[in-house]
């Protein structure tokens, strides 16, 4: 290598150097007060370098991140706003691509020609093509789709459609699809989100809205908690009685008793490896014989999606319960 390549590689070294020295020295001078050579400091909220003597304001760096309009009610604010969409995972490019209006007319409302409908058209079709680069995002694009018919399907709030398409995600960077089926996957990440999220949604439930067998779900569920390490906790039946009541029309006394019913089931250890959404109904089906609301074991297996089966067994066992405690009492 010659002298003067040597030189040149060595030039941004030095120059970086000769920059970081400068700012020290820059620095080093800003510190005295130009007018009383005295100490500066900076202000309380860091945004102003202030003489300690006479109050000379020496520097300031404020600088307003805001908007340059101004907007007095959320309407205008909204109207004036020029930022988009925030970033989102259930979508397989997070929102950052555009999107082309499916309407053929321009800006000022007019519908558009045939030759500009045709181009608009042939733009679409590309705009689609080039949003997904290979095999991994179109399988990460059906997959996050799935999961968003799904969750509209169970009507469940936003938040668990984020926590699935994020434990999706994991499981395609772990490699964990492999072998099995996309559409199992998603059901997986969405009944995982909502254990993780606390949204009381049955494996029945979610098999209802899914294309895939309950016991396929079951056994992918446990496979991805497994390997992602997923802390999730025991589902409670508690969490169903608020929904499971509403859809009953029972009143608020019932699902009161509802839930003294399961406390004294849970501290006979009577709910320990059985079904919550089974242990709920019969909750309910119990609170109501005790309120005089009674519903049947018909209406009742409908709203929960148990067999009346579970439910008469479940009853049995929460009547001796309450009649021990009774006696004990």
């Amino acid at each position: 290598m010659s002298q003067n390549q040597l030189r040149t590689a060595e030039t941004p070294g030095r120059n970086a150097e000769r920059t970081e020295r400068n700012a020290d020295a820059r620095s080093d001078a800003v510190r005295r007060c130009p007018e009383c050579d005295g100490p500066c400091t900076k202000s309380s909220d860091g945004e102003e370098l202030v003489c300690e003597e006479c109050g000379l304001v020496v520097d300031e760096s404020r600088i307003d991140f805001g908007p340059e309009w101004r907007a007095y009610n959320h309407s205008e604010h909204r109207e004036k706003s020029r930022v988009g969409s925030p970033l989102t995972e259930s979508i397989h490019d997070r929102g950052l691509s555009t999107t082309i209006d499916w309407r053929n007319r321009d800006a000022s409302g007019q519908l558009l020609s045939a030759e500009k409908r045709q181009r608009m058209h042939r733009l679409r079709s590309w705009q689609e093509r080039i949003r997904t680069q290979n095999a991994k995002e179109r399988n990460l694009r059906f997959a996050l789709s799935e999961i968003e018919r799904m969750s509209s399907a169970l009507g469940v709030p936003r938040s668990v459609r984020e926590v699935a398409s994020v434990i999706y995600r994991r499981a395609l960077d772990e490699d964990l699809i492999r072998g099995r089926s996309i559409e199992g996957m998603a059901t997986s990440a969405l009944y995982a989100a909502c254990r993780q999220e606390g949204i009381p949604r049955s494996l029945d439930e979610v098999a209802e809205v899914s294309r895939i067998e309950k016991r396929d779900i079951g056994r992918t569920y446990r496979y991805v908690s497994q390997e992602l390490g997923l802390e999730l906790c025991p589902v409670d039946p508690k969490q169903f009685l608020p929904r499971f009541c509403s859809e009953l029309e029972l009143d608020e006394e019932v699902q009161a008793k509802a839930r003294e019913v399961l406390d004294i089931a849970t501290e006979e250890g009577l709910l320990s490896g059985k079904s919550p959404t089974g242990c709920a109904a019969a909750a309910i089906y119990t609170a109501s014989m005790l309120c005089n609301e009674k519903r049947t074991q018909k209406e009742v297996s409908d709203v929960a999606q148990v067999t009346m089966v579970t439910i008469r067994n479940r009853y049995h066992e929460q009547i001796e319960a309450l009649a021990l405690m009774e006696g004990t009492e």
